[in-house]
């Protein structure tokens, strides 16, 4: 088998390796959306809306650094303009939202989508045996998952 510096297949990690670019570029587009959000949410629920989209970006920031060290450590290269992040990208562009459930739909949207991008590397993490990427992928899945559910639970949206 041909395999690369860490032991897994070469071809199938240079794939894994597209799929955590396409995720990274994502989560960029996710983490400017929270921007936007918290610096533009309005209404009685701004105080407890401002801190927690700060919260969230703040962890989509973690993230993104996680996702783009793990394609160097898996021999890649990084997306890292915003040519590449909009060419990429797959989610709503949240533009001028102030409104506190419009904000809050847009996360739930996002969120949903990027579990997408992450069960297709998780998928793929496994068939290789790539326990690193797989790890981070499962890490990210159920903490989205949560706030996914916490989301629904503040829009009052039945499951």
């Amino acid at each position: 088998m041909n395999t690369n510096h860490l032991g897994l297949p070469k071809e199938e990690t240079q794939n894994l390796i597209e799929d955590l670019n396409l995720l990274l570029a994502n989560f960029q587009v996710y983490y400017q959306n929270l921007r936007g959000l918290h610096w533009n949410i309005r209404g009685k629920r701004f105080f407890d809306l401002h801190i927690k989209f700060e919260e969230l970006y703040n962890d989509s920031q973690l993230k993104i650094d996680m996702i783009a060290e793990r394609v160097l450590t898996l021999g890649g290269i990084p997306l890292h303009t915003f040519e590449d992040y909009i060419a990429k990208n797959k989610l709503k562009i949240g533009k001028d939202i102030h409104n506190d459930e419009k904000a809050i739909a847009l996360i739930v949207n996002s969120l949903s989508e990027l579990l997408k991008l992450e069960r297709v590397i998780l998928s793929l993490s496994g068939e290789i045996d790539d326990e690193g990427t797989n790890s981070m992928m499962s890490d990210f899945i159920k903490e989205q998952e949560k706030t996914i559910w916490m989301m629904n639970a503040w829009l009052e949206k039945e499951f």
